[in-house]
């Protein structure tokens, strides 16, 4: 149950943290938030990364070994790239539509994999 909810966790974390580091990339588009200067983007991008932390927190505390939880610090730290890298994916997927996921992200993907594989082998 501790690992279900830490990759929940985790994923939440992620989207607070895609929106806070790239969504300001967008912001640009909309009318309303298109002539505000790189302080207010900062400032806007600090607010929902702190979202961010009051999930990323509490997965890695729940989460680590050390505390009762069922990964080692590597583990976690891939995990987290993993699903960085998955939330980022989508993200980039489905508000950048001029991005296209192509055969070299595919691999490159595929070998991120792979590392998850061998942190979490025995």
């Amino acid at each position: 149950m501790k690992s279900i909810l830490t990759i929940g966790l985790l994923i939440i974390s992620n989207v607070f943290m895609t929106i806070a580091w790239y969504g300001h990339l967008k912001f640009s588009s909309l009318k309303s938030t298109a002539q505000l200067g790189l302080m207010a983007i900062i400032l806007i991008s600090w607010g929902i990364a702190f979202f961010e932390y009051c999930f990323q927190v509490p997965a890695n505390k729940i989460g680590f070994s050390g505390n009762g939880g069922p990964f080692s610090i590597w583990q976690l730290k891939v995990l987290q790239e993993v699903i960085t890298l998955v939330v980022f994916s989508v993200f980039t997927l489905l508000v950048f539509k001029t991005e296209t996921f192509r055969v070299n992200h595919l691999i490159g993907f595929v070998f991120l994999v792979l590392a998850v594989y061998f942190i979490f082998k025995k």
